[in-house]
């Protein structure tokens, strides 16, 4: 029995390691998506890549991200949460191994595929299956432990990285470190399989599939509240789901009143994550801060210090996410990096830049990660994850976690070509730009999902459309 931040009421261990070994997935999510800002260096003069094809390579799991989301859904719906988050551990872990063998760019492109499939399935699955175990008056904290994941994921990628771009020769490292950054990728994936034998299916899915007794039995061991409350549970959730029955229509279902509200903030929401700009600002992290006045390996040393920031305030995101709620994170999160992102088109527009502005610059960068890291970063998986019927969570989870990555890749091919047609300036005054616009949508169109249920959500979106 555990008592989580100061809360009266107690949960099991069993729920908080399930909710452990599920959010690990988003290690591998975190580390895909740093490990090309180490390797990124020495691939390019090994396999002479141009910047346009340099782009590709990196935007390989943006795209196979997005198709995996896609693919995920309908899965997830179908056949169960934890069996896709199987197949998306087995990707993940090929795709490493693929990108460590490659000797040219096709097998690379092609790996980084692999990997995108699956870290797809992973970022629609994991939200939706903590969010489907977790009690409403920590869900949030809970969903955010997988963006936590994320952000360990990518300071440890980072780690790896910078020892071993720091301990060998340039030559060695342009013929093998690449090579041992995806290669060690592998291990994360073949934990993440292993551990998955030890949790349950999603207790609203096997209800959904009139698999009652067994979903209840799973309530039981992760709650340590009476049998009675259990039952009255279950109870409401079935009633949801017959309820959700009388459409036998996906797209009815999606396009009702209510669901597509729920469903345009939530596609915006994901969307919006990618035009922070963070990111772009992660998959070319050294290069900024060699233009900022950094050497190459000093640069690389930074980007580890931005993995300690990511991991410290999404652990911050994480203790008052259910206290201050949704909105108020999101919005002043937006306007925190519209002003880091402005600060830093300012500093650039100085020429020359100095080196007490290469400080200022770097310091912008790390505030700009942390309010991302505190608003945007686990709560737009927090929303997309609360706004949805249980009947179709999973796939309309899926459209939104698609055109997440969707955005990812055209942000990730877009931002080098930024930087090199309008320079630095302009490149942050749009993201800054957007992050504005972020804060003024969530103020007028989300409304708190904060310590309700599920089912209580997909209430107040029907009151809600029928006024």
């Amino acid at each position: 029995m555990i008592h989580l931040a100061g809360k009266s009421k107690t949960y099991t261990r069993y729920l908080l390691i399930t909710v452990i070994i599920a959010a690990f997935g988003g290690f591998l999510f975190g580390y895909d998506q740093g490990v090309m800002s180490g390797a990124i260096n020495f691939i390019g003069p090994v396999f002479h890549m141009s910047s346009g094809v340099l782009g590709f390579v990196s935007g390989g799991i943006p795209l196979g991200a997005f198709f995996g989301c896609l693919i995920a859904g309908w899965l997830a719906d179908k056949i169960g949460r934890k069996i896709v988050m199987f197949v998306s551990a087995i990707l993940f872990t090929l795709s490493g191994l693929g990108c460590a063998m490659a000797g040219s760019v096709a097998p690379m492109i092609v790996s980084r595929l692999v990997g995108g499939l699956g870290i797809g399935m992973v970022s629609t699955l994991i939200p939706v299956y903590i969010a489907e175990i977790a009690p409403k008056d920590i869900r949030g904290k809970m969903v955010g432990g997988y963006q936590l994941a994320i952000a360990t994921g990518i300071f440890i990628v980072y780690l790896v990285n910078a020892i071993i771009a720091n301990t060998h020769s340039m030559e060695w490292n342009q013929d093998t470190g690449w090579r041992m950054m995806f290669l060690a990728g592998m291990i994360p994936g073949i934990v993440f399989f292993i551990l998955l034998f030890f949790i349950p299916e999603s207790p609203r899915f096997l209800i959904n599939k009139d698999r009652t007794e067994q979903a209840s039995s799973i309530l039981q061991k992760m709650s340590v509240s009476p049998k009675e409350e259990i039952d009255h549970q279950v109870q409401d959730i079935k009633t949801s789901v017959i309820a959700e029955s009388h459409n036998k229509s996906f797209t009815k279902d999606l396009f009702k009143k209510g669901t597509r509200m729920a469903l345009f903030v939530a596609i915006m929401c994901s969307v919006f994550q990618q035009l922070t700009g963070v990111n772009a600002v992660g998959y070319y992290a050294p290069t900024i801060f060699k233009n900022a006045g950094a050497g190459a390996d000093a640069a690389m040393v930074e980007t580890v210090f931005i993995g300690v920031v990511k991991v410290l305030f999404v652990a911050f995101f994480m203790g008052l996410i259910d206290k201050l709620g949704r909105k108020r994170m999101l919005k002043w999160g937006s306007y925190a990096m519209a002003l880091c992102l402005i600060l830093i088109a300012i500093l650039f527009a100085q020429d020359p830049i100095s080196k007490a502005f290469d400080v200022f610059i770097i310091v912008l960068i790390v505030l700009h990660t942390a309010s991302f890291e505190m608003s945007w970063g686990g709560g737009t998986w927090v929303l997309i994850s609360e706004m949805f019927p249980n009947r179709i969570r999973g796939r309309a989870s899926s459209i939104a976690s698609a055109a997440l990555w969707l955005a990812t890749y055209v942000v990730t091919q877009l931002f080098p070509i930024m930087l090199d047609k309008l320079g630095d300036v302009w490149t942050f005054v749009i993201f800054g730009g957007f992050c504005i616009i972020m804060g003024l949508f969530i103020q007028i169109f989300f409304k708190e999902t904060a310590g309700k249920s599920l089912e209580q959500i997909q209430t107040d979106q029907k009151e809600a459309a029928a006024k």
